[in-house]
């Protein structure tokens, strides 16, 4: 019993403190159809931990590896390559004792890594300022939402139908519970929806997304004029953070907040987690920005050195005047992100998002060569959309059974919705081969 010290009235003295009947009890926001029905099959009451650990193991071998087969899933979290030497330098001295900077000055190595962070994001978003990292994305999108209504004092929240379904619904959870306005459009496959008409002197912000879910990429300068001419603020998600290798950053169309998705560099998928939220906005805007600020400065000696500049978190100062409680920064997944977007430089991010972009397009003309198949989109990153003439959850399960995770069903995230069936995302990085793609292009014309 040297796991489970508990006693029977240990856990009845707890169940009734907390005012619950049983531990099943703690459960009962877990939907039904997800909770196991019995034990693990193939385990006993009692095992050995040699025999447990052997009997998981067999478990887990069942699962197909993104590393292990054809791999065209996107959706939000994208597959790249991530050198070795990335996770080697994660190990250096200054950088595996040091935690988050409570103490800040103490530890330089973290605040030196924070500042390197914060400018390689200004930069590739095309702002002024950057924050020391979010949670990830889509709590960043949330946050930037919360920023936008405190500055211009506004409650209603415009969310284009190209937001990441994801986002769109961490966005309706943190901000409706404080009673927020949040009008969210229906989903834009087709790249035809106009926002424009949609703001008004009440608006705050509006959240836009490029490339978009469904992989249109869109130029929003004409969008951010118009919300600017009448006080609104124009927040730019963008989901996968090698776009920003090729395409116009959000700063230079007009845009207020970006918030971006950084596991694409540095990261690999992880089962979902631990990400990396960028977060970057106008330097006039920055007193009201999540989040902790590093920065640059010389001690009496006259030698560089770095501090916290700006931490707006309530464990720092009074809990009233704090623009966050979870915007605790993800300091290993951002040192990552630096140490890799470092070794690539200005040049070979570039060249990335070339290869990225070049695989895709190849990817492209192949599946539109498939009959039956139609590639949606005008134009794209790594990711676009396809309309097949079968239903795509079913397609994907049947190319999964042949070894090939082709990409993500569009009614997985829009479940309840008619006419998405048919559609399915697919993206294509740096680690796609030609045969890969063939492997993808054989299999659905099986299937088909």
């Amino acid at each position: 019993m040297r796991y489970l010290p508990l006693t029977d009235t240990d856990r009845s003295a707890m169940l009734a403190t907390i005012g619950v009947d049983s531990v099943d009890a703690l459960f009962r926001d877990v939907p039904e159809q997800a909770r196991l029905n019995g034990p693990i099959a193939g385990l006993s009451d009692h095992m050995g931990e040699l025999a447990v650990e052997r009997h998981l193991s067999r478990l887990a071998a069942k699962n197909v590896t993104a590393s292990a087969v054809p791999f065209f899933i996107g959706g939000g979290a994208y597959k790249h390559h991530v050198p070795a030497s990335v996770d080697q330098m994660l190990l250096r001295g200054e950088f595996l004792t040091s935690y988050t900077p409570y103490q800040p000055e103490v530890t330089q190595g973290t605040l030196q890594y924070l500042f390197e962070f914060q400018t390689q994001v200004a930069l590739l978003t095309g702002m002024e300022v950057a924050n020391a990292s979010m949670y990830d994305g889509a709590t960043g999108t949330a946050e930037a939402v919360l920023m936008a209504a405190r500055i211009n004092k506004r409650n209603k929240v415009i969310l284009s139908g190209g937001l990441h379904p994801h986002y769109r619904e961490v966005v309706e959870t943190t901000c409706g519970v404080m009673g927020m306005d949040i009008r969210a459009q229906a989903p834009d496959w087709k790249n035809a929806e106009d926002l424009t008409a949609l703001i008004d002197g009440e608006t705050a912000c509006i959240v836009v997304q490029t490339p978009s879910l469904f992989g249109h990429l869109r130029d929003f300068t004409a969008l951010c004029e118009a919300a600017h001419a009448k006080g609104a603020l124009v927040i730019v998600v963008v989901t996968e953070v090698v776009s920003l290798g090729l395409l116009t950053p959000p700063g230079e169309m007009g845009a207020d907040i970006v918030v971006c998705e950084g596991q694409s560099i540095g990261n690999g998928l992880n089962f979902g987690g631990p990400y990396v939220g960028l977060f970057a906005t106008r330097d006039k805007y920055v007193r009201q920005m999540p989040g902790r600020l590093c920065g640059q400065t010389v001690d009496a000696d006259g030698k560089r050195g770095f501090v916290l500049t700006l931490s707006t978190r309530e464990q720092h100062i009074r809990r009233e005047k704090a623009t966050s409680n979870i915007c605790t920064n993800s300091g290993l997944c951002a040192l990552a992100f630096t140490i890799h977007l470092s070794l690539l430089g200005e040049q070979g991010l570039t060249q990335l998002a070339q290869v990225n972009h070049a695989n895709a397009v190849t990817l492209a003309d192949k599946l539109e060569a498939v009959k039956g198949v139609k590639i949606v989109n005008d134009g794209f990153f790594n990711e676009f959309t396809v309309k097949l003439p079968k239903k795509a959850a079913k397609v994907v399960s049947k190319l999964a059974e042949r070894g090939i995770l082709a990409g993500v069903p569009v009614s997985r995230f829009y479940p309840d919705m008619e006419g998405l069936e048919d559609l399915l995302l697919v993206a294509s990085t740096e680690i796609n081969s030609l045969e890969d793609m063939d492997a993808l292009v054989r299999g659905l014309e099986e299937v088909l």
